[in-house]
């Protein structure tokens, strides 16, 4: 009866889905994706709170995921904050969804629900529901204008956009 449980709070706990009435991004090419986002903006939520200037590197896994080392500098600490994770796509390679995990066998939504297809310079993240938003770019800036029509847009799709927060990042 004990495992019965763990199986079961591993299932509710592993949340993969897409919030309704969203879609991820097709002609998905993850060699290109693959290399250092600055995070641009996000909603809140308390695995990067009180973290700024964060990226995320991925990278190639044996398996055939993707190594995920996301980084971000805690102020309070004054010292930097490196978490290891592995994505794995849910659906086919093409198709923009995968699922990450931080945390041995619980797995989160990784869904790309906005992506510059042509030089791949930002794109939009979604979680498992509209609580989980983030803007990602290659680097640390984002043209005031692809900023602007990306908040839009994810305000169009039902995302709290006046909570938004928006990393600092050093002058490079």
């Amino acid at each position: 009866m004990r495992y019965l449980w763990i199986v079961l709070l591993c299932l509710l706990c592993s949340c993969t889905s897409i919030p309704e009435g969203l879609k991820v991004v097709d002609g998905f090419e993850l060699p290109r994706y693959l290399g250092t986002w600055y995070e641009i903006a996000r909603l809140d939520h308390s695995f990067e709170r009180g973290l700024t200037d964060i990226s995320a590197d991925y990278s190639l896994r044996d398996d055939g995921g993707v190594k995920v080392l996301n980084s971000g500098y805690e102020v309070e600490q004054g010292q930097r904050k490196i978490a290891e994770g592995k994505a794995y796509f849910i659906d086919t390679a093409d198709i923009g969804r995968l699922k990450v995990s931080f945390f041995g066998p619980f797995y989160g939504a990784y869904n790309i629900i906005a992506l510059d297809k042509v030089g791949y310079r930002y794109a939009m993240i979604a979680g498992p529901d509209r609580d989980y938003l983030w803007i990602l770019a290659r680097s640390p800036n984002l043209e005031t204008n692809i900023k602007q029509e990306l908040i839009q847009q994810a305000k169009a799709l039902g995302f709290a956009t006046e909570k938004l927060i928006f990393d600092q990042h050093p002058p490079q």
